[in-house]
């Protein structure tokens, strides 16, 4: 089965806003955690963006999960 371009992006955009919602950090805290800028979250959250490997990593571990966590369908 093979899946749409956006559809990876859209799993890792609902995987970050849940994790970070149950974290109780907002998108601006989350891009401090990160070394990001805040409005860089929010494209990711909204699928706006194709991220980078490295910022996948970022996030992830600000987050303290696996990238593999964020990209789970």
């Amino acid at each position: 089965m093979k899946q749409s371009d956006s559809e990876i992006l859209d799993v890792f955009a609902r995987n970050v806003r849940i994790r970070r919602m149950n974290l109780g950090i907002s998108q601006e805290k989350l891009a401090e955690l990160a070394n990001l800028h805040r409005t860089y979250i929010g494209m990711i959250e909204r699928s706006e963006k194709n991220i980078t490997l490295k910022n996948i990593q970022k996030i992830s571990s600000a987050l303290g999960v696996s990238p593999a966590d964020l990209l789970s369908f």
